[in-house]
């Protein structure tokens, strides 16, 4: 029988599900379904396209979950700080975004769950890293996992980005999907991922069509109806059920890349 051994406000992950491993890329968006009490420390080394100047953006950041209930946690999705070298974008702060997740169903057994949140992005961020514009964005999502095969899983999860005024960002439905497969018992663990985005709506603030992605919404004109797909490869150390380590190489799969020409993901999971 499963019990959370935490008291007060603050519960521990729900480690029914310790052989599943969190999503990599799309991360400020594609959300594990599990209900977890985490801080994830995040680096990516973003290049940019030739066309928009080249060159490179690297993205340091910290996610932090906390389970509040056995099905509801809070989870603080987006913040850090962003490097640039390129010409069009320049040093700053992310901007902030934090909300719910709520496990709707669960089923150890068969090691199968789906969830389903909200976040809501304020515009706090640094203007000349394209951060801070419009009035904040709201993201709602459903996210589910389920076991395939022996030491394999699945995590699939789609969402629409909502921006409180639709003329200064874009709204955005994307769909994320991750696929695993653990070698052996050493905790090591082989992945792949696939994004893709699609933009509902042209907006008025960014003069040149671009596709923002998921670290930017620039409020482009003329993308409306266009889509980008992304894959990624990566691995995965789990050397416990509290600790996480994974890298991720993900590029374009479509002629349309928007801000991204490819990029590194490291992430590292602490867990409760």
């Amino acid at each position: 029988v499963y019990k959370r051994q935490a008291e007060g406000w603050l519960k521990h992950s729900d480690h029914r599900f310790d052989d599943f491993i969190s999503p990599m890329t799309n991360p400020i968006f594609f959300e594990d379904p599990r209900t977890l009490t985490e801080a994830r420390f995040i680096f990516m080394n973003h290049d940019l396209p030739s066309s928009l100047g080249g060159s490179s953006a690297q993205v340091y950041a910290l996610q932090l979950r906390a389970a509040l209930t056995d099905r509801l946690s809070l989870i603080a999705t987006k913040d850090g700080f962003v490097v640039s070298h390129n010409p069009l974008l320049n040093d700053g702060w992310a901007d902030i975004a934090a909300g719910l997740k709520y496990n709707i169903f669960s089923d150890p057994c068969s090691q199968r769950l789906l969830s389903i949140g909200a976040t809501c992005e304020l515009p706090s961020g640094t203007p000349r890293t394209l951060q801070g514009n419009g009035d904040g964005e709201f993201h709602v999502f459903a996210t589910g996992g389920m076991k395939i095969a022996d030491d394999m899983h699945v995590i699939s999860g789609s969402g629409f980005r909502l921006p409180a005024d639709s003329n200064a960002e874009n709204q955005v439905w994307y769909w994320s999907s991750h696929v695993d497969k653990k070698i052996g018992r050493s905790g090591l663990y082989l992945f792949g991922e696939s994004n893709w985005y699609h933009w509902m709506n042209s907006a008025s603030a960014f003069g040149a069509p671009v596709e923002g992605g998921d670290l930017f919404n620039l409020g482009s004109v003329g993308v409306g109806g266009n889509d980008v797909v992304t894959a990624a490869v990566g691995v995965k150390l789990k050397p416990s059920p509290r600790t996480e380590i994974g890298v991720a190489w993900e590029t374009h799969l479509t002629d349309l890349r928007g801000v991204l020409q490819d990029r590194l993901t490291v992430d590292w999971i602490l867990r409760y």
